[in-house]
């Protein structure tokens, strides 16, 4: 379980194939800041613009730890293929920990385009056009994690092919993650806000009864 607050920016280092095919998945080396891996042991869970990774093995004095990523994860997910790609990191949360984004599992429900990405006064608009099955998840003012940062949806225009949302990113969210090398065009990971998740089930399943317990004569 992750809050969508990124805690480190890193770089993919490496790809090694898992295997000969593209139904292999493949390793990745992951370059991290000074002291990033101090707390982090071999099965950790950090996320990688946004998905969930498990740390298969380490080397703090290298500043690098790998994990390995399925050809199904590769799949559906956007940026984690490429060396010398910059990815947003952020461990997983304690029970201690402050809950500073929203709720974030660290599955990626789809992946998003940027439509617009341009300096407005001193923070940037971001325009993200998401898939047709993740717009009815979209809301003003909701929470949306894109490439594992947890933001607020300032506006949402349903298209034909979707959902183009607008969200507000600050100086401070610019420049400690990687979203300000984002460009038009580039592909986002995206994951909907868990409570929408929960409410598009409950109104799927319809207003049915729940099974009453048996009374007392």
């Amino acid at each position: 379980m992750f809050t969508g607050i990124i805690t480190g920016v890193g770089r993919i280092a490496a790809v090694h194939d898992l295997g000969s095919s593209s139904s292999h998945g493949k390793r990745l080396s992951i370059a991290v800041p000074d002291g990033y891996l101090d707390d982090v042991g071999l099965g950790d869970s950090i996320a990688l613009n946004g998905a969930c990774m498990t740390v298969t093995t380490l080397d703090p004095a290298q500043r690098l730890f790998t994990i390995d990523i399925s050809a199904e994860s590769l799949d559906k997910t956007a940026g984690l293929a490429e060396p010398e790609t910059r990815v947003n990191l952020e461990k997983a949360l304690r029970a201690s920990d402050r809950l500073g984004g929203h709720i974030v599992s660290g599955h990626v429900d789809g992946i998003g385009r940027v439509s617009h990405f341009a300096q407005v006064g001193e923070s940037w608009e971001l325009r993200v056009l998401a898939p047709p099955a993740l717009a009815r998840f979209l809301a003003y003012k909701g929470s949306i994690t894109v490439n594992g940062v947890s933001l607020t949806v300032n506006s949402v225009r349903d298209v034909a092919d979707g959902a183009e949302i607008s969200i507000n990113l600050i100086p401070h969210t610019v420049d400690n993650t990687s979203l300000g090398s984002l460009r038009e065009g580039s592909a986002v990971n995206l994951e909907i806000d868990t409570v929408a998740r929960y409410v598009e089930r409950m109104l799927q399943a319809g207003a049915i009864a729940p099974p009453q317990k048996d009374k007392l004569p």
